[in-house]
């Protein structure tokens, strides 16, 4: 149900951590084969910085080697993975980017009941079958401990956006704009599920299908997976998983708007193989659209999933009280045993007493539009605009 009670502003801090990024880390793309590597530049007209060339020339050298050991895997695997039934429909988290999608999948995947995507499988969801084993170990070197725009633990094995995978398959999504990001944002038709084009909704089914299934095959659990773009693609994750849960979690605008600005940057800088000395109006253009597109059809789309299939917690509570919320979306999507998920769950909220997550300021021109081209969202989530 809507929220009625108006969240606690926004703390009023404007510190916002950057961790470096070093030049050796793997980046998205260093999972891709050839096709979809070179597919990417090719569309970005090969408008690499020539800071970045050896570092576009290293994943031109890897592509080959992910494509060979992706023939190897389907070689062993393939006809396996394609004939396996996902029979316990997976649960997905979705919500704006910076809204707690992050919070609350590490928070559930502490049930090991559940099953999720790790970094090492979505960087590389055309082989981890095959090389899951003993790749991650011998370069987990390869990855810094914190990802660049928070205080978040990175790592191969740390759970991760369903959406990378899509990216290392060469599937349309618009995170490819983190490659290039002074170039157009492609496939914005993909945030939405009204907007897709046929052939894009085809690529990214196949894709994400073809993804879970090997998932599947590797571990039987019910999978709990979380990628903010999602949201807008209810109406089509429900036609294609039949009795998948949904856990929508909201957050205040006004600490979503700047981390959201933050984290493209931090991204970009960390990612791609473009530079950007400025951020001007574009910048907020594109997560004001990119925000209004996923929503659009929010609640039309919802209507495609059983009420006993559905769930929405707000981040204010989440970070309150953890567990209980938890414990609520435990009972309201009938999932396994929560007293059993308990003491994992306890445990994990514990070790977070140290955490200190960045908070950023809204400039109040940037509130005036998010006030005007957002207030649908305020108003369904229950937050105030006098929150400052």
């Amino acid at each position: 149900m809507p929220a009625t009670t108006a969240a606690a502003p926004p703390a009023k801090q404007t510190t916002a951590k950057t961790n470096s990024y070093p030049f050796w880390a793997l980046r998205f793309w260093a999972g891709m084969r050839t096709r979809a590597y070179f597919g990417m530049l090719s569309r970005n007209g090969y408008r690499i910085h020539p800071a970045r060339w050896a570092m576009a020339a290293i994943y031109g050298q890897m592509a080959p080697w992910n494509s060979g050991l992706a023939r190897l895997q389907d070689w062993f695997y393939g006809e396996q993975i394609r004939q396996t039934e996902i029979k316990r429909s997976p649960i997905f988290i979705i919500g704006h980017w910076r809204s707690g999608t992050t919070h609350l999948h590490e928070l559930m995947i502490r049930d090991d009941q559940l099953a999720y995507p790790t970094t090492y499988e979505c960087f590389v969801p055309h082989h981890f079958v095959l090389t899951g084993r003993v790749i991650p170990k011998l370069f987990a070197f390869l990855l810094p401990r914190k990802r660049p725009m928070d205080n978040m633990a990175a790592g191969f094995q740390r759970p991760q956006e369903d959406e990378f995978g899509m990216v290392s398959m060469g599937a349309p999504t618009t995170y490819y704009r983190t490659a290039f990001p002074n170039e157009p944002v492609p496939y914005m038709d993909t945030l939405n599920s009204r907007d897709f084009s046929p052939e894009d909704c085809e690529a990214f089914r196949q894709a994400l299908t073809y993804f879970l299934q090997a998932l599947t095959y590797q571990d039987g659990r019910r999978l709990v997976l979380k990628s903010p773009p999602h949201t807008g693609r209810i109406e089509l994750l429900a036609k294609w998983f039949p009795g998948a849960r949904f856990v929508h979690i909201s957050r205040h605008p006004y600490a979503i708007f700047p981390s959201m600005k933050h984290t493209w940057q931090a991204l970009d800088a960390a990612q791609g193989f473009q530079f950007r000395s400025e951020y001007g109006d574009e910048m907020d253009e594109f997560i004001l659209e990119s925000h209004a597109r996923m929503y659009k059809d929010f609640d039309a789309q919802r209507e495609h999933v059983a009420p006993e299939n559905w769930c929405e917690v707000r981040y204010e509570d989440v970070a309150a009280d953890p567990v209980g919320q938890v414990q609520q979306i435990y009972e309201q999507l009938n999932l396994a045993s929560f007293e059993h998920a308990r003491p994992a769950l306890e445990e994990y909220v514990a070790s977070l007493r140290e955490y200190k997550p960045n908070r950023l300021e809204v400039d109040p021109a940037v509130k005036e539009k998010i006030d005007s081209r957002w207030a649908w969202y305020l108003d369904r989530f229950g937050y105030s605009t006098d929150d400052v």
